[in-house]
This record gives C-alpha cells, sequence and structure tokens, in this order.
C-alpha cells in the first residue's frame, strides 16, 4: 500500500517512522510539507528507501488532489483548519484519509461528508491522534467488557520528564493546538445529556506510581464524538487533561489576562492580536523536544452480570532512547498510521466519514499498539 503523509514537523516524522518500520505491508511513503527542506530531513532521519519527499502548499487544492491520486490512505499532520478541505479532495481522489484533528467544528463538517465518502468507496476518519484519537477507540475497547456502561473518565497528559519554567511543561505539539484545548468549551455527558463545561475547571489531583504531584483539569476538544456516540447508553463521560501540579492556575490567569484572545487590540499604534503574540511567546521560552512522558488513564464503571465493576486503563509511554521518537510522537503519530493502514487494507467496520470509535475494531488496534510496545495496564 502507497501512504501519504502530510506536514514534516514531529507528528509527521512519527508517522513516517511507523510506516516505514513497524508496517511490513507498506510499500511506499510520501512525505510532503510546504518546506520541501523539512520533508527531506524527515526522509533522511527515517533512513527508508520507502520514503519520498516533495514540496506541497495544502491550501492549493488541485495540487493537494494530483499529489493524493495514486495513494491508498493519507494522514494530514497540518494545523486542524486545513482537514475539511483535505477530506474534500481525499473525496474527489477516492483516497482514504484520516487527521490528528483537534477541533470539534471542523469534526462536524468532516463528518457531514458521510455519504460522498460512501459513494467514493472510502473512509474520513477525524481525530487520530492521541486524544481526541487513540483514547476513543480504547473507550470503546474498554465499555465493551460490560454487559451495561455507566461512567467513563478519561485523563491525558504529555509531560516533560525534567520540568522546567514555572508552567512545568514543554511544547509536544502544535501552540494553536494547545491554545484551542485551553480556551474552547468542554463537550461532556453528564447525568445522561451532554453538555458544555468550561474549559480550565474542575480540577481535580491524580497519582501514577514514581511521579510526582499531578492535577489534571476540563479541556476542549478530548471527547470529540464520544459524547454523540454514547448519547443514551452512558450517564458520565469526560475528558481531562494531566499536568504538573499547578499548571492550570497559572497558565489560566493569562488566559484571564485576555492573552489568549483573537480580537486585535492597538499597542503603540500598531495593531497586533495577543494570541499570535502569546503563542509566539510560549514558542520561543518553553522548552521543546527534551525526554518527555505521556501519561493515559481511563476508568470505567458498569454492570455485568446485575453486578456493578470498575475497571482501569493506565499506559506510561517515554522517549524512545534508541529511536529518539518522542512519547508524544508514538502516542500521537502510531495510532494515526495504524488507522490509516486499517483504512488502506479494508480492515474497518463501515466506510464513510465516521468518528473512529465506531469504524475501528478496537481489539485490532490495541493488538497493533501492544506490538509498538505501548502497553496497557489494567
Amino acid at each position: 500500500m502507497k501512504i501519504l503523509v502530510l506536514a514534516a514537523g514531529r507528528m509527521g516524522l512519527g508517522a513516517v517512522f511507523d510506516l516505514a518500520h513497524n508496517s511490513p505491508d507498506v510499500e511506499a511513503i510520501t512525505v510532503a510539507d510546504f518546506d520541501l527542506k523539512k520533508a527531506e530531513e524527515v526522509a533522511e532521519k527515517v533512513e527508508s528507501p520507502l520514503v519520498t519527499a516533495q514540496r506541497i502548499d495544502v491550501s492549493n487544492v488541485s495540487e493537494t488532489v494530483e499529489l493524493m491520486k495514486p495513494h491508498d490512505s493519507a494522514i494530514s499532520c497540518v494545523n486542524y483548519w486545513y482537514n475539511l478541505e483535505l477530506s474534500k479532495a481525499a473525496i474527489a481522489t477516492n483516497t482514504n484519509f484520516c487527521d490528528l484533528g483537534g477541533n470539534n467544528y471542523i469534526v462536524d463538517e468532516q463528518l457531514a461528508l458521510d455519504e460522498e465518502a460512501k459513494n467514493a468507496g472510502i473512509s474520513i476518519i477525524p481525530d487520530c491522534g492521541l486524544a481526541p484519537g487513540m483514547v476513543s477507540i480504547l473507550a470503546m475497547h474498554g465499555a465493551r467488557k460490560f454487559d451495561e456502561i455507566e461512567e467513563i473518565h478519561i485523563r491525558v497528559g504529555g509531560l516533560p520528564q525534567k520540568p522546567k519554567t514555572a508552567l512545568q511543561y514543554q511544547l509536544v505539539f502544535s501552540v494553536e493546538g494547545l491554545i484551542n484545548e485551553y480556551i474552547e468549551v468542554a463537550r461532556v455527558i453528564r447525568n445522561g445529556e451532554i453538555t458544555e463545561v468550561e474549559s480550565m475547571t474542575e480540577i481535580e489531583t491524580l497519582a501514577f506510581d514514581g511521579f510526582p504531584p499531578l492535577e489534571a483539569f476540563q479541556t476542549s476538544g478530548g471527547t470529540s464524538t464520544l459524547p454523540d456516540t454514547f448519547l443514551g447508553k452512558i450517564k458520565e463521560l469526560d475528558y481531562k487533561t494531566i499536568r504538573y501540579s499547578g499548571h492550570c492556575e497559572r497558565f489560566k490567569t493569562m488566559i484571564d489576562l485576555g492573552l489568549c484572545s483573537s480580537e486585535e487590540i492597538l499597542v503603540d499604534y500598531a495593531r497586533i492580536t495577543p494570541r499570535k503574540v502569546f503563542g509566539e511567546l510560549l514558542t520561543r521560552h518553553l522548552p521543546a523536544d527534551e525526554p518527555d512522558y505521556v501519561l493515559v488513564r481511563l476508568e470505567f464503571v458498569g454492570k455485568t452480570g446485575g453486578t456493578t465493576k470498575r475497571l482501569r486503563y493506565d499506559i506510561v509511554d517515554r522517549q524512545d532512547e534508541t529511536t529518539g521518537l518522542s512519547a508524544m510522537m508514538r502516542t500521537t503519530a502510531f495510532p494515526a498510521s495504524i488507522i490509516a493502514q486499517m483504512m488502506a487494507k479494508g480492515e474497518v467496520l463501515e466506510r464513510g466519514a465516521t468518528p473512529q470509535e465506531k469504524a475501528i475494531d478496537p481489539d485490532k488496534f490495541v493488538a497493533e499498539l501492544e506490538r509498538r510496545n505501548i502497553k496497557i495496564v489494567s
């Protein structure tokens, strides 16, 4: 099979590496970026004859369509606002498509393409990274172990192994994605109904063996399509982001001061957008690409044989010292690669534009994670 990876950043590198070194059925990989040099650097780092680098401007529809045509699946690692048009290009070229998502409104528009994707005989599956992404399939995997599921609580975080600065955080993906998660509302199920909760609220403490004090708080996007999938079947469902204790309060202070606002303001006769300035400052002053951890916890409550039971899944992943791939790259890009391959092989439960928890066989997916040494402890 031939797979296209759009964007040659951290996650693009992770996806290309997985396709080249963990995926025996892949015969050709194209990595494409607006900056050809970045694509060539990824190809060089991966060290595989299967990889070809190309330049692409994803905002150019005809150019994108032409690039997609010979591929069985495409993985979008570009910013989320391009994913709707890329989904339409995938339909035009009969190319299976998945992305790393991150915005509920864009995902809704992608899923509205269901009939067109079915007619094209392809799959479009948004939000295929870590969270939203891998955890959505794990939620379905755990829920199937009960006769009746009542609660699912998801907690996920990417953390530096050696925290620095007052935020005790490092940039492991797009700063735009980070700000988006922190300022948009979170969708949850409470008392059996879908509702919205402000992000950066409802802080709780939690513990993982060997880690200092941790906190988790509401953020946007992590539940993705899960509230719609489980509506009418569950009483409680939520998602919170894990950080080292104190992070939420410090970052929220900057949000409250307006630093994440997209409204232009006049400063010294110049119009600036606080969010753009703040994003640039975070990029300049926060560490990046240092050794990291990814922590995942899913807690389930349900009934089996009339008896209430509890189940917990924990994943602790860390930077791979052999390959140099970060834990965030492994747990974000590898799942997208797995899904792209399953779509290309026809190993999906249904075609069309569908949420991954409905389209992907959770047992097969978990087996692929374990083959990549991403292990669930329950």
